[in-house]
C-alpha cells in the first residue's frame, strides 16, 4: 500500500489493481450508507405524516401501506368494489323493462312512472355526501358495509304492499345506501394505486360494474314474463346480501390517515401499558378523556360533512366537471329509461328480447372504461416522459427520473370521449327513426356509450389526481349534479321524443352536448393549472 502511494506521488496517475478494488469497494459503501434523493423524499413523508397524524409507516416498504399491498389483493378489492358498483347500476336499470307492469299495478300515469324510475338517481345524488364523510372520518370499509345493509333493507322493502309512496321512497332511500359503490370505488383505488397506474385501477374496478346496464334490463324483462315484479327487488337484494358477505370477508381498511390514527393510538395504548407494568402509576382514562375523544371525531365528521360543498363552491375547476360529468351522465339515463321501450314499440318485440339490446350499451362502456383506462395510462406516462426530456437539465430530469404528473395530463383522453358520444347519438338517433336494421342502431348506441364512458372516466381521473386524499369529497361533489341530471333527464325523454322522434331529440341532445362540453379540454389544457389554484388553500382540513 506504502509503494503504491509513493508511486502515486512520483506522478503515476494509474492506482495499482489492489487499490482500485478497495477504492470501488468504499465507493459502494458509501453509496451504500448515503441514502439516494428518492430515499430522503421518501423519509420526509414518513416523517410529515408522523407529523400529521401522530404515527407513520415503519418504512418506505412497510407492507401496512395500502400502496404496497400485493396485487392480488389490490386486485381482490377492486373486483369486491366493482362487484358493489354492479348491484348499484343493476338496481337502477332492473326496472326498465317492468316499468309498464309497475305503473298498471300501482296506478301510475306514464310521469310518475319515470319518477318512479329516475328517483333512484336523486337518492345517488346526495347518498354519497354522508357516505363520504364518514369514510374520511371512520374508513372506507365500515360505512361501505353499512350502507350495503342499508341498501337491502330499503330496496326490499319498495314493492311491498304495492304502494305508490312506499315504491318511491324505498327507491330513493335503497339508492342512497348503493350510492357507496359509486362513492368509495375511485377513492379506494385512489388509496392503493399512484397516479401513474390511475387508468388502470380504474379498469379493473369497472371491469364488472358495466355489466350492469344490460343485466338490469335483462334480469327486468325476464323476471316480469316469468314471476311477478316485485320478485326484481328481491333477486337484487339477494344479490347485493351475497357481495355484503364477501366484503366483509375480503376488504380491509385502505385509507392512510385513518390506518395512522389507529396506530397512533395503538401505540399510545401500548406505552400505557408499559407504563402500567413498571412503577410509575398511568393516567388512566377518565369519562373527560373519552369524552374529548368522541368530540374530536364528531368535530372531524362535521367537517368532513361541509368539505365537498365547499368544494363544490369554492373550487371552480370542480364546477367545470361536474357540468360537464352531469350533462354527459344526464343524457346516458335519458337513452337508458327509453331504450327498452324503443323496441317494443318501434321494432314489436317482446321485452325479453328488447333487454337484450341492452348489452350493446354493455359493450360500449366495457369498450369504453377497460380499452380507455389503459389508453389513459400510457399517454400519462408519454407526456411525463416528453416534460422530462424537455428539462433534463433540472433536477427532475437527472437519472431517468421522470417529473411529477399533472391532471392535465388526462386531457388528451377526454377528445376521444367528446368526439364520439355526439356522433353515436346521431347515428342512433336517425337510425331509430327511419326504422333501419336493429344491428345498426345497436352500433350507434355502443358508440355513443363508449364516448360517454371514456369522456367521464378522463374526467373522473382528472379530479382524483387533484385531490387524492380528499378524493371521497370530491367524489362526492363532483357526482351530485350528475345524479340530479340523471333523475330529471328521464321524465322529460317521453315528452322529447314523442315531439321531436328520436332523430331529431338525439341531434338536439348532442347539439347541445357540442356547445357545452367541446371547449373543456382546451380549457383544462391551457388553463387547468391555474383553475386548481383557485381556492386550493381553503379547503377544510381534518
Amino acid at each position: 500500500m506504502l509503494v503504491g502511494e509513493e508511486k502515486t506521488a512520483q506522478g503515476n496517475t494509474t492506482p495499482p489493481m489492489g487499490d482500485e478494488k478497495i477504492s470501488n469497494k468504499m465507493s459502494a459503501d458509501i453509496e451504500a450508507i448515503v441514502p439516494t434523493n428518492d430515499d430522503y423524499e421518501a423519509l420526509q413523508h414518513l416523517e410529515s405524516l408522523r407529523k400529521q397524524y401522530g404515527a407513520t409507516w415503519d418504512s418506505p416498504d412497510d407492507p401496512e401501506n395500502p400502496y404496497n399491498f400485493s396485487s392480488t389483493k389490490k386486485i381482490s378489492f377492486g373486483i369486491v368494489m366493482g362487484l358493489g358498483s354492479l348491484v348499484t347500476l343493476v338496481a337502477a336499470s332492473v326496472t326498465a323493462a317492468a316499468l309498464g307492469d309497475i305503473s298498471r299495478d300501482l296506478g301510475l300515469d306514464p310521469a310518475t312512472a319515470q319518477i318512479s324510475f329516475s328517483v333512484y338517481f336523486l337518492g345517488l345524488a346526495f347518498g354519497p355526501f354522508p357516505i363520504a364523510a364518514i369514510s374520511e372520518t371512520n374508513g372506507r370499509r365500515n360505512i361501505w358495509i353499512a350502507s350495503n345493509v342499508w341498501f337491502i333493507l330499503w330496496n326490499s322493502l319498495s314493492p311491498v304492499g304495492y304502494s305508490k309512496g312506499l315504491m318511491i321512497a324505498g327507491r330513493f332511500l335503497a339508492a342512497a345506501g348503493a350510492s357507496a359503490g359509486n362513492t368509495l370505488t375511485g377513492p379506494v383505488m385512489t388509496d392503493m394505486f399512484h397516479e401513474k397506474d390511475r387508468g388502470k385501477s380504474l379498469a379493473i374496478a369497472g371491469l364488472l360494474p358495466y355489466l350492469g346496464p344490460a343485466l338490469g334490463p335483462i334480469i327486468g324483462g325476464l323476471v316480469s314474463q316469468l314471476i311477478a315484479w316485485p320478485w326484481l327487488f328481491y333477486i337484487v337484494s339477494i344479490l347485493d346480501t351475497v357481495v355484503l358477505v364477501i366484503g366483509v370477508l375480503v376488504l380491509r381498511e385502505t385509507y392512510t390517515p385513518v390506518l395512522l390514527r389507529r396506530k397512533a393510538a395503538t401505540l399510545a395504548q401500548r406505552d400505557r401499558d408499559v407504563i402500567d407494568g413498571s412503577s410509575i402509576a398511568a393516567p388512566s382514562p377518565t369519562t373527560a378523556g373519552r369524552w374529548a375523544s368522541w368530540r374530536d371525531m364528531l368535530s372531524r365528521l362535521r367537517v368532513n360533512m361541509l368539505r365537498p360543498w365547499h368544494i363544490l363552491v369554492t373550487r371552480p375547476v370542480i364546477l367545470l366537471v361536474t357540468l360537464n360529468l352531469g350533462l354527459a351522465f344526464g343524457i346516458y339515463t335519458l337513452t337508458l329509461s327509453t331504450f327498452a321501450q324503443l323496441w317494443v314499440d318501434r321494432y314489436g318485440q317482446s321485452k325479453l328480447v328488447s333487454s337484450l339490446h341492452y348489452i350493446a350499451i354493455s359493450i360500449g362502456i366495457t369498450l369504453g372504461v377497460q380499452g380507455g383506462g389503459r389508453a389513459m395510462d400510457w399517454v400519462y406516462r408519454r407526456l411525463r416522459e416528453r416534460d422530462s426530456a424537455k428539462n433534463r437539465t433540472s433536477a427532475a430530469g437527472v437519472g431517468g427520473k421522470l417529473p411529477p404528473g399533472k391532471p392535465e395530463y388526462r386531457v388528451p383522453h377526454m377528445i376521444p370521449g367528446i368526439l364520439l358520444m355526439p356522433s353515436g347519438l346521431f347515428w342512433y338517433g336517425w337510425s331509430a327513426q327511419y326504422h333501419y336494421h336493429w344491428i345498426v342502431v345497436d352500433i350507434g348506441a355502443a358508440v355513443f356509450t363508449i364516448g360517454s364512458f371514456t369522456y367521464s372516466q378522463a374526467l373522473s381521473a382528472y379530479i382524483l389526481d387533484e385531490f387524492k386524499e380528499y378524493a371521497a369529497s370530491a367524489n362526492a361533489a363532483i357526482r351530485v349534479l350528475s345524479q340530479v341530471l340523471g333523475f330529471v333527464f328521464p321524465i322529460f325523454a317521453p315528452k322529447l321524443y314523442s315531439t321531436l322522434d328520436y332523430g331529431w331529440g338525439n341531434s338536439v341532445l348532442a347539439f347541445i352536448f357540442i356547445v357545452l362540453a367541446f371547449p373543456v379540454p382546451a380549457c383544462l389544457w391551457l388553463w387547468g393549472d391555474k383553475l386548481r389554484a383557485i381556492g386550493r388553500q381553503r379547503i377544510p382540513d381534518i
